[in-house]
């Protein structure tokens, strides 16, 4: 069976990281996502490097790892926005199209005719998303931004990290472009909610998602925690703010996760490390107990834990259904058998290249799977063909 969007159209004019993340997961779901480039200076993700993709010659090509994060199943365009010609092509693809994604500064599509409200009499049909910093208004809304500094505007480095008064305390940045992925994520969800709502109005929308918006949404419990209390929520290193015990612990030969999550788990914790009377002292004998007594059993939890090895405390304890793994490096994960089964590896045939490695997307449909064909495009590589499915020299 084709993908499940394998009947939806993507214009997508967006570049770097929080858009293109969203094109690819539509492409992922079978849509045919046309990649709007610059002439040969392409999506600025391109120059991104390094490391790059290497030719077969061993030689280094112009396709970035940063690129190649996200976009897959993309066919690239070249078109000069700036020239009334380029314009005319993208208000052709509009016409043809059911999702144009973009991630301009606020109004400057509009500069060239090619803001929703220009677009809408020639495409009612299009579900329009803008991606920005800020959204499209308010006193911040034409200020440029990338993913670090709105994790530290929104407030999620302020709760990630260790206490100041500790080794390596300090705010922290989350080690992925976590605000850039989340509001791609958003965008997709945004773009589906809008195409589902086409199919009872017959109309499009238009989508305002701002990066901040999203960085706020994210505090979550910690905001909720923050409106219950009016205390300001700390940084507390690798510590739950609300469930305990759930940290990092050192083993003999390495460190573990554990995420305890209610009473039961930790009297089978208590019972694998040897001392099942924690589990009934009344100092830890439920949540909130722990969470008053927290430093008195982190004490005793450390000096258990540095008793055993990290693998075999992880797989006894899953064994009892109490969630803790080691802490994996990337080619561990990749390595993993159970990753492996899943298929999240994959290599795509590429021009240069012969293949590229690629994760894929974590989605899985029984009846319509989705299949991974094309590796990101290299710069202006479909031009022709798109121009051509226009009727365009």
């Amino acid at each position: 069976m084709p993908g499940p969007l394998s009947h939806i159209r993507v214009l997508d004019l967006s570049r770097i990281l929080a858009g293109p993340w969203a094109g690819q997961l539509l492409a992922d779901l079978g849509a045919d996502v046309i990649k709007i480039e610059r002439p040969e200076v392409g999506d600025d993700s391109r120059s991104w490097g390094p490391p790059f993709l290497e030719d077969r010659e061993g030689r280094r090509t112009g396709e970035s790892g940063y690129f190649l994060t996200v976009n897959r199943g993309k066919r690239s365009c070249t078109v000069d926005l700036t020239q009334p010609e380029g314009q005319a092509v993208i208000r052709a693809l509009a016409a043809r199209s059911d999702v144009l994604l973009e991630n301009y500064k606020v109004g400057n599509l509009a500069r060239f005719g090619l803001s929703y409200e220009d677009l809408k009499p020639l495409a009612p049909q299009l579900v329009y998303c803008s991606v920005t910093g800020f959204g499209q208004d308010g006193p911040r809304a034409q200020d440029a931004a990338y993913d670090f500094a709105i994790q530290a505007m929104g407030g999620l480095m302020s709760v990630t990290g260790e206490r100041d008064d500790l080794p390596g305390g300090g705010p922290q940045k989350v080690g992925v472009p976590i605000i850039d992925l989340v509001t791609g994520l958003y965008a997709a969800v945004a773009v589906l909610a809008g195409l589902a709502d086409r199919e009872r109005t017959g109309e499009g929308d238009y989508i305002d998602l701002s990066m901040l918006d999203v960085a706020t949404a994210l505090l979550a419990n910690q905001g909720m925690n923050h409106l219950l209390t009016g205390r300001t929520p700390q940084r507390a290193g690798n510590k739950h703010p609300n469930i305990q015990p759930q940290d990092v612990f050192r083993c003999a030969d390495g460190h573990v996760a554990l995420a305890v999550g209610n009473d039961g788990q930790f009297a089978k914790l208590c019972d694998v490390l040897g001392r099942p009377e924690l589990g009934t002292d009344p100092r830890f004998l439920r949540n909130s107990d722990r969470l008053a007594h927290l430093e008195e059993l982190l004490i005793t939890l450390r000096a258990l834990f540095l008793e055993r090895g990290a693998q075999e405390l992880a797989d006894a304890l899953a064994r009892a259904g109490v969630p803790c793994r080691p802490i994996n490096t990337v080619p561990q994960v990749l390595a993993d058998p159970q990753v492996q089964h899943r298929g999240m590896l994959r290599h795509l045939p590429h021009p240069l290249s012969g293949t590229v490695p690629q994760i894929v997307s974590p989605l899985r449909f029984r009846r319509a799977a989705l299949e991974y064909e094309r590796a990101p495009p290299t710069l202006g590589q479909h031009t022709e063909e798109v121009l051509r499915e226009l009727g365009m020299a």
